[in-house]
C-alpha cells in the first residue's frame, strides 16, 4: 500500500516507520529541521515493543513529489491540522482516503473545508511516545493503535483493506470499532483531562492520582467530559469515566500527556484543539463543565504567550 505520512513527530514517525518496515510505500512528508534529520540519519525509535531504525526513508518537503498514494496519514498536531490540510489535494488520487490520527474532535470538520467530505476517515491513535530530537522517536508505554471507521459505522473495502495492510506492521494494531465517534470521544476523555489537570497541577500522573484532592479533581474533569458527550447523542458508557480512572491507575507515575509537557514547558500546546472545543460545546447544549471551564481560563494565558498571540500587556 503506498501511504503519504504527513507530520513526523512522535505519532508520525512511530506509525510510519512500523508500516515502511512491514514493506509499505511510505512516503514522510517533513519540514524544518525533522527534514534536514530524516535526510542526514533517517529515522530512529526507541521502543518498548523494539527498538528500530530506517536509514533511508522516502522524505519530501513538496507533496507534489510524492504523487496521490492510497491513504494519507495525517499526524501533524491538531492545531497544525488548518495548515497542514492544503498539502493534502496534491496526494489525492481516485480512491485516496485521508486517515486523521489527531487529538481533539475538530479535524474532520477542517479537513472537510478543503476535501470531499467522503474521503475522510474517523481516526485516532493511542501510543505514549514523543520526539526527543528531530528524526529520534521515544516509546514509553502503552500498546500502539490506530482506530479508524466510516461515519455511519458500516463495513466498508476501504476499511478492510486498510486493516489488511496495517494490520501486517508489527509493534501496532489496527482495528475497526464499532461506533467510531464513541471511540474518539473516549479517546478525548482519556487524554485531555490528563492534560489538562496535569498542567494546572504541574505534577505526572503518579502525583496527580494519588493526592486524594488532585485525584477527585482528574475524576470530575473526566465525568465531564462523558456528560457532555452523552448531551450531545454520542452513547458512552455511564461509567466510562470510571473505567478510565481505572486504565490510569496503571500508568507509569511518571508519564505525562502530551498537552501537560507542552503547557508547562512554555511551548504551543493543544488546548485550543482539546480543551476550548469542550468548553465551547459545553456552552451548546447547555452542559455545565465547571473543571473544565476554570482551568481552560487559567491555562489560556501561557498557551496564548507560546503561539505569540498573547494581546499586548497594559
Amino acid at each position: 500500500m503506498k501511504i503519504a505520512v504527513i507530520g513526523v513527530g512522535a505519532v508520525g514517525g512511530y506509525f510510519g516507520g512500523r508500516l515502511a518496515l512491514a514493506g509499505h510505500d511510505v512516503r514522510f512528508l517533513a519540514r524544518g529541521k525533522t527534514l534536514e534529520a530524516l535526510r542526514r540519519q533517517g529515522l530512529r525509535v526507541r521502543s518498548i515493543e523494539g527498538d528500530f531504525a530506517l536509514d533511508s526513508p522516502q522524505v519530501f518537503a513538496d507533496p507534489g513529489q510524492v504523487g496521490p498514494v492510497d491513504v494519507v496519514l495525517l499526524a501533524v498536531k491538531a492545531t497544525q491540522v488548518r495548515q497542514a490540510a492544503p498539502a493534502i489535494p496534491p496526494l489525492m488520487g481516485p480512491e485516496t482516503s485521508v486517515l486523521p490520527l489527531q487529538n481533539g474532535l475538530e479535524t474532520p470538520a477542517i479537513l472537510g473545508e478543503v476535501l470531499p467530505s467522503e474521503r475522510i476517515l474517523g481516526g485516532l491513535s493511542k501510543v505514549f511516545a514523543l520526539q526527543t530530537e528531530p528524526g529520534v522517536i521515544e516509546h514509553r508505554a502503552l500498546h500502539p493503535s490506530i482506530e479508524l471507521g466510516e461515519w455511519d459505522h458500516q463495513p466498508s473495502p476501504r476499511v478492510a483493506a486498510i486493516l489488511e495492510a496495517f494490520n501486517a506492521a508489527e509493534g501496532m494494531t489496527t482495528i475497526n470499532p464499532p461506533n467510531i465517534d464513541v471511540a474518539r470521544w473516549e479517546k478525548v476523555l482519556y487524554v485531555e483531562p490528563l492534560g489538562l489537570v496535569g498542567a494546572a497541577v504541574r505534577e505526572p500522573i503518579g502525583v496527580v492520582r494519588t493526592v486524594p484532592e488532585s485525584r477527585e479533581l482528574l475524576h470530575e474533569a473526566m465525568r465531564e467530559v462523558v456528560a457532555l458527550g452523552r448531551a450531545r447523542g454520542v452513547p458512552l458508557a455511564a461509567d466510562l469515566a470510571e473505567q478510565a480512572a481505572q486504565r490510569i491507575d496503571q500508568l507509569n507515575p511518571e508519564q505525562t500527556a502530551s498537552m501537560h509537557r507542552d503547557l508547562v514547558e512554555g511551548r504551543p500546546s493543544e488546548l485550543e484543539a482539546q480543551t476550548a472545543p469542550l468548553v465551547r460545546y459545553a456552552a451548546e447544549s447547555g452542559v455545565d463543565l465547571p473543571v473544565h471551564r476554570s482551568l481552560y481560563r487559567a491555562l489560556l494565558p501561557g498557551d496564548l504567550r507560546a503561539h505569540g498571540a498573547l494581546p499586548t500587556v497594559r
